[in-house]
């Protein structure tokens, strides 16, 4: 059975109910930066537990307690989170990472190098030019990660 992880960035403080319904189910969701205002967390945290790194938008105090990067293991896959992927300052095969995770660009894209996923899930925030609204989700089962990339329907 497959630890099933969702993805979602640049929500700028909007919490659209298509891109709840798309998390529901996952046992944490990620959170790529530019969250835009505190209950876009809580709403997600009513989903599942929520890890959340800081954007370039995103300003307070509330803010301020979002880090940078973050890393996490799931099962037995490592997971790196940033916002802006041009800030990646480590080697993620170096590093023993499997997953990079980020946002910022808006643009959905998923490509895997040097056996590394890179995933950015787009912006499941207010529309951008004409990009896409969308999520993610990976299923990790042991060592093995499998991505989705989901447009929604707004």
């Amino acid at each position: 059975m497959a630890t099933v992880v969702g993805v979602i960035s640049d929500t700028h403080g909007l919490v659209r109910p298509e891109a709840l319904r798309a998390l529901q189910g996952c046992s944490h969701i990620l959170h790529a930066g530019d969250v835009g205002r505190p209950e876009v967390l809580a709403s997600l945290a009513q989903l599942a537990p929520v890890t959340a790194v800081r954007g370039n938008n995103d300003k307070g105090a509330w803010a301020e307690a979002l880090p940078h990067t973050e890393a996490l293991e799931v099962e037995s896959t490592f997971i790196y989170l940033l916002h802006d992927i041009a800030d990646l300052d480590l080697d993620p095969v170096a590093a023993t990472f499997s997953v990079v995770v980020s946002g910022h660009s808006h643009r959905p894209r998923a490509e895997v190098r040097g056996g590394v996923l890179y995933l950015n899930p787009g912006s499941a925030g207010p529309r951008r030019f004409t990009l896409p609204v969308a999520v993610a989700r990976i299923m990790v089962s042991g060592a093995s990660v499998v991505h989705e990339l989901i447009e929604l329907a707004v």
